[in-house]
């Protein structure tokens, strides 16, 4: 899909990539509404994530509600996907996983965890997932 530029950037994600919708831009990545600006005196809506990094042939699936900051401090060759929730779905998916387990949250990335890996990633870029929740809630 081809969009527009945005007058400027959005002010919630910083993408310039938009659409018109209803007479006024929305954000391509997020869809923040073009011109609002989110309330800087306010703190930003908590997103819980599961994550799932990639390093080497294991796959870490892990929660939190700071992703940026928790994905800095882990070791890893790649973002593969988020997902939305918390500690729940996260035991929930090492449950689901534990034929791959190799120890602790980490995982041999085969099988049913790359299908599942994949279906996540048809939904869109971690990142580009992450903002549009975070434009969600900030409008909720």
């Amino acid at each position: 899909m081809t969009h527009d530029t945005l007058p400027g950037p959005c002010h919630l994600c910083g993408d310039t990539r938009g659409d018109r919708v209803n007479g006024a831009w929305r954000c391509a990545r997020c869809g923040w509404r073009y011109g609002d600006v989110p309330d800087a005196d306010l703190p930003l809506p908590r997103i819980d994530v599961v994550y799932y990094l990639r390093f080497g042939e294991r796959v870490k699936i892990g929660t939190s509600a700071q992703p940026r900051r928790r994905l800095g401090a882990i070791r890893h060759d790649e973002l593969l996907a988020f997902e939305h929730g918390g500690r729940d779905l996260e035991q929930q998916r090492h449950r689901d996983f534990a034929a791959l387990r190799e120890g602790g949250e980490w995982f041999t990335l085969t099988g049913d965890l790359a299908a599942h890996i994949a279906s996540l990633r048809t939904a869109g870029e971690p990142w580009d997932r992450y903002a549009r929740w975070l434009a969600e809630a900030l409008r909720g």
